[in-house]
Formats: C-alpha cells, sequence, structure tokens
C-alpha cells in the first residue's frame, strides 16, 4: 500500500524478546552496556534481564549496576521510561575467572529454570594481557558458561561475541568455523597447572605466530563453542574493530580509549607525531550500536533459518583508509574541536619505513618528553610525559602489527539475512552504514571524548581554539 507508514510493519525481533529472561555477561563493557540499554529500550515487554556480575573494587554487584545506570548511556532511557525500567533488570553475582564461575547454588538454580537466551559479551580485550588471565577469561570461562547453558531447560539461543580478527592467518574471512589454533582443553590445563613465571617462560611458544593473547584466546573460545553447536543453540557474531556510538542513544560516546579514539586523542594532544603505517591499508570498523544491533538480528536470522555464525564487518562495503582517519581527525581537532592542554600543533604523518619512523620517535617524542619532563621536575612537580610515551611504545607494538597487514571479511550470508528485515525493523535495529557521514562521525567521537573521556566541557572550546592558534 503507498500509504503504509514504518510503523504499520511488525517488529518481530521485539517480539521474540517478549516475555523472555535473558542472561548477559559482560555488561559492565562496552558492547554490554550499548546492547542492555537498547534491550530496555526496544523490548518494553521483557521479562527480565540477568546480568553477571564480580565484585571490583569493593563495589558489589548491585553497586557496580547503579554506577552503569548513573552513566550519560542511559540518561535517554530514564528519560523516556523513568527509573523503574531499571526493575526488570536483576545483578547475579558472578567471576568468570573462577573454575565455577563463583555462582552461588541459588542463582545457578535460577538462570537453569527461567533463562531463555544467554548473550556471552564478556571477555578482556587487554593485547598484553597474561596468557593465563586471558585464558581464563576468555577461554576456560567461555567453556563453563557453555556447561551452565546445556543446564538451562528453557535455552533457544546461545550468542558468543567473538572477533573477526582471531583468525590472522586467513585474509579473506568467510562466515564459516575454523579450527582453533590449538587445543582449547590443553591449553586451559596447562594455565591450571603451571605457575604464572613458568607460563610466562613458554608463552610465545604456545602463541607460535599469533600476536598476542588476545587473539589466541578468542580463537580458543569460539573453537570451544563451535563443538557445541550440535548440542546448544550457539550462534557466533565476529564484529571487526568496535568504534564509538553512531546513531544512538548517543552520539559518539564511548568508555574507553582504544582504537582509533585514542589515536585520535593521543594525536591531538600533541604527544603523538608519527607512526609506522602504510597510508592506503584500511581497518574494518563497526560502531557500537552497530553491534549491540546485530545481537538482536542475529538472533531473529537464527530462529527464523539457523544461520549460525555472522561476520559483523564493513569493508566490503566501506572502506576508510588510514590516510582518510588522520586527514579527518586532523581537520577536526584543529579547526572545529581542539582539546585543551595541547602540548604540541597536532601534525606528524604516518612513516613507510620504520626505521624513519623510529627516528622521528626518538626526535620529535621522546627527547622532547625527557626535556619538559626534567623540567617538571626541577619545578617540582611529577613527570608525566615519560609515562605517556612508554605507553604509546607500547601501543605501537600492536598498532603496526595489525595496521600493516591487510585483512578483508566476507559478509554475503548477513547481508543477506538483513535483508528479510521489514522496513521497521531495519530502522529501529540499524546495521548498515549506508547514509555514514565519515566527517560528521569522527566529529561526534571526537566531541564524545573531549566531554565524557577527558572531562573538557563545551565552554571550553573557544579558549582551546585561541591556544591553538598561538
Amino acid at each position: 500500500m503507498a500509504d503504509t507508514t514504518i510503523e504499520d510493519y511488525p517488529n518481530r525481533i521485539a517480539e521474540i524478546f517478549a516475555h523472555k529472561t535473558i542472561l548477559i555477561t559482560g555488561v559492565t563493557g562496552f558492547v554490554g552496556k550499548v546492547f542492555l540499554e537498547k534491550l530496555l529500550r526496544t523490548c518494553p515487554e521483557i521479562k527480565k534481564i540477568l546480568v553477571m556480575v564480580r565484585t571490583k573494587k569493593d563495589k558489589n554487584p548491585n553497586e557496580r549496576m547503579k554506577d552503569v545506570f548513573a552513566g550519560p548511556l542511559f540518561s535517554l532511557l530514564n528519560k523516556q521510561n523513568g527509573p523503574e525500567i531499571f526493575q526488570k533488570v536483576e545483578a547475579v553475582s558472578a567471576n568468570l575467572e573462577t573454575r565455577d564461575l563463583s555462582l552461588s547454588s541459588e542463582d545457578r538454580e535460577k538462570i537453569t529454570k527461567e533463562v531463555d537466551m544467554i548473550y556471552h559479551c564478556a571477555a578482556s580485550i587487554r593485547f598484553d594481557e597474561t596468557l593465563q588471565k586471558a585464558v581464563f577469561l576468555n577461554t576456560r570461562g567461555t567453556k563453563l558458561m557453555l556447561q551452565l547453558a546445556k543446564a538451562c531447560k528453557r535455552l533457544l539461543v546461545f550468542a558468543y561475541l567473538s572477533t573477526a580478527y582471531c583468525h590472522l592467518k586467513e585474509r579473506i574471512l568467510y562466515e564459516k568455523t575454523y579450527p582453533p589454533p590449538a587445543d582449547p582443553d590443553k591449553v586451559i590445563k596447562a594455565c591450571e597447572w603451571l605457575n604464572q613465571e613458568t607460563l610466562e617462560c613458554i608463552t610465545n611458544k604456545i602463541l607460535k605466530d599469533i600476536p598476542n593473547t588476545y587473539a589466541f584466546t578468542k580463537a580458543l573460545a569460539e573453537g570451544l563453542v563451535t563443538d557445541e553447536m550440535d548440542n546448544l543453540p550457539v550462534i557466533i557474531l565476529r564484529p571487526s574493530v568496535i568504534v564509538p556510538v553512531w546513531k544512538e542513544p548517543v552520539v559518539g560516546w564511548t568508555d574507553n580509549i582504544n582504537g582509533p579514539t585514542g589515536l585520535l586523542i593521543a594525536a591531538g594532544k600533541g604527544v603523538l607525531r608519527t607512526m609506522y603505517c602504510q597510508k592506503e591499508t584500511y581497518a574494518d570498523y563497526v560502531p557500537v550500536d552497530i553491534v549491540a544491533n546485530f545481537l538482536f538480528c542475529c538472533t531473529f536470522f537464527y530462529l527464523q533459518n539457523q544461520k549460525r555464525i555472522f561476520n559483523i564487518t564493513s569493508s566490503f562495503q566501506h572502506k576508510v583508509t588510514n590516510q582518510q582517519v588522520i586527514d579527518i581527525g586532523r581537520s577536526v581537532v584543529c579547526n572545529d574541536l581542539p582539546f585543551n592542554g595541547v602540548l604540541w600543533y597536532p601534525g606528524g604523518s604516518m612513516k613507510k619505513w620504520r626505521w624513519h619512523h623510529n627516528l622521528e620517535f626518538l626526535l620529535f617524542q621522546w627527547i622532547p618528553a625527557v626535556v619538559l619532563d626534567g623540567l617538571l621536575v626541577l619545578l617540582g612537580y611529577k613527570s608525566v610525559l615519560m609515562k605517556v610515551q612508554k605507553r604509546i611504545s607500547k601501543g605501537y607494538d600492536v598498532f603496526e602489527y595489525y595496521a600493516n597487514r591487510q585483512w578483508d571479511f566476507n559478509n554475503d550470508g548477513t547481508l543477506k539475512a538483513i535483508n528479510t528485515l521489514n522496513p521497521r525493523e531495519k530502522s529501529v535495529y540499524k546495521v548498515d552504514g549506508e547514509d555514514i557521514d565519515y566527517h560528521q562521525y569522527f566529529r561526534n567521537c571526537i566531541h564524545a571524548a573531549r566531554t565524557y573521556i577527558l572531562k573538557e566541557p563545551d565552554d571550553t572550546i573557544p579558549s582551546a581554539k585561541k591556544h591553538m592558534e598561538r
């Protein structure tokens, strides 16, 4: 019908979540927060959401969830629905690093009797994490969650949030299963038997040609999930580099400085002047709200046609080179939204040769940091810049591996599945980037970084611009 509106179409995705009890891990993390907010905002008839949270820094799970709900990400939900909406969320004390998940018998019984869907989003995303800790959380934690899922009497889906960068030998990653780099159970046992000091001595031998414990342990975990495909309703979602919010609920929002956001802040502050990076290569970026929306849509796709593996990636549709990211970021921080306390006018460049990068790092980052820190100490202040440059230097090791290699990701099956959504579902759970404006997106990211990460309010922008002009 010509006069049909979006509201005339059914929201079949919201319908499958109606009257269901959901269990989420990693809800205090980046993706978990965004998914929880969207779940509460778009699925009003959901019965209950159980969130597995550990005690941290003397704050129990309920206190930590209060902090989450008080953050800016939940302001729209609070405004629209009022604080009573959070009564649908129940915190369960748990720790994925322990052998029994630290679940009480009462909570374990509640989960196995009531839960309809499990979303396993928890992971250590630190690339320099020790092998033991990464294995216990990323790999053994996943194994224990799968065992818990087997005991659930009402389970419809177990969604595992993997990563597109866990099968690094595959220059084109397809939507299919891949063998793990080692036997997950043997690696888990080795980490349980050996002490930390011994494991550190043999970590490189265990990882072989995999550059970090994150990629290794996520690949192992994906192997465990794959092994349960005949026993459980498991699905695997492989997002690429997850970047700040694009559309909703708060444009540009992030709770971390990983990925391009950290690079833009460091470059905008003038403390990062050089990178060993090929200008023409491109990373694959996906905004976190699209990843959260995919958690809804992939559940729907699985229940509709049993599709199990989804590459949540963008490079087959949109390619943004490293040079484009730098050019856009420089334009925004120099002309529109400069940071406060800039040490050096944002400049620098990507270097094609490592020796060139190393030379400029020494001349324009390391030596200035030593000199300025020396002056700070003489004036009675603590040294700061050397610590910053050490962190940047450590980050280079991770960045250079990925920035100077190219991967592509085939998501034909996922794109085909997206076409089965009706206009209303595509609008509510947007999973494509067809109308993205990259300059506006990065501007939003930088503005949100100023506001939420650096705590620099808008009324400081005029003075920051004057400082930049000097």
